[in-house]
């Protein structure tokens, strides 16, 4: 039940919050002469994180020549294989919702259902491990390339002692960071899911039976042991029985044949 009731929330947590992120910083140059100084330069990006394709233009502090710069990196592969496993998880916990509440009797129909159920919950527990794993390490990328300081460093301008430049504002990435911990906790519930899964597969209910059967063996073997007992001793209890009574009649035929010998006298 926690699974189908987390799985899709925490699913559209993670998607949302990386594939919906967009920021950006502000950046000021004031040169020694004013005039060349630009105090404002915004520098915005956002999902999928291509970083290299965002470029932007920095005075020189030598006269109205511009410098195109662009931010380094590329962060996209993880990102989109991050949101891409959140997408299907999303949309395989809401088919599965789905089955178990209206077609219970499909899903366990020949026990397929639980089967497949089992190898996809496996597999996407491995996916949310794998990308969440990445994507933290790409979100660790972008914190680097769109660092302010980082990002003052590749203007000439800055270089330059008696040039002023400071960072106006910083790219927030609380959402990002909230969009690593949902993957991490997508993977706890699928992981922690795999168990309650496969009890309902075919293969947990023949390994309890493997188990079942050597017992119930070793059970019929005692209770055979014991009625063989049983009926040894009631048998050779009868056969005591009997012997004594034919020694009992044989010992009491022997005064009526002395009797018989002394009426001949």
């Amino acid at each position: 039940m926690c699974m189908v009731i987390f799985a899709p929330l925490f699913a559209i947590f993670a998607f949302a919050t990386c594939g919906g992120y967009s920021g950006g910083l502000r950046l000021s140059v004031d040169c020694i002469n004013k005039t060349e100084s630009n105090l404002s330069i915004d520098i915005a990006f956002a999902y999928p994180f291509r970083l290299h394709q965002v470029t932007f233009e920095v005075p020189t502090c030598e006269g109205k020549e511009r410098q195109k710069l662009a931010l380094i990196g590329d962060s996209s592969s993880s990102a989109e294989f991050f949101v891409t496993v959140a997408v299907f998880a999303f949309l395989y916990s809401l088919a599965a919702t789905v089955v178990y509440i209206f077609f219970q009797n499909k899903y366990r129909e020949n026990n397929r259902g639980p089967l497949i159920d089992f190898i996809v919950t496996v597999v996407f527990s491995f996916l949310w491990l794998v990308g969440s794993s990445a994507w933290a390490k790409g979100l660790s990328d972008v914190k680097v390339a769109t660092d302010p300081k980082e990002v003052l460093s590749l203007m000439s301008a800055c270089k330059q002692p008696y040039n002023k430049c400071i960072a106006v504002h910083s790219p927030v990435m609380s959402s990002l960071n909230t969009s690593v911990v949902f993957g991490f906790l997508n993977f706890i519930l699928w992981a922690g899911n795999i168990w309650f899964v496969f009890k309902e597969t075919c293969w947990h209910s023949s390994g309890q039976r493997y188990l079942s059967d050597p017992m119930e063996k070793h059970s019929s073997g005692y209770n055979q042991g014991g009625y063989n007992q049983d009926s040894y001793g009631s048998s050779g209890g009868y056969s005591q029985e009997a012997s004594l009574g034919q020694s009992s009649d044989e010992f009491g035929q022997q005064p009526s044949g002395q009797a018989a010998f002394t009426n001949q006298i």
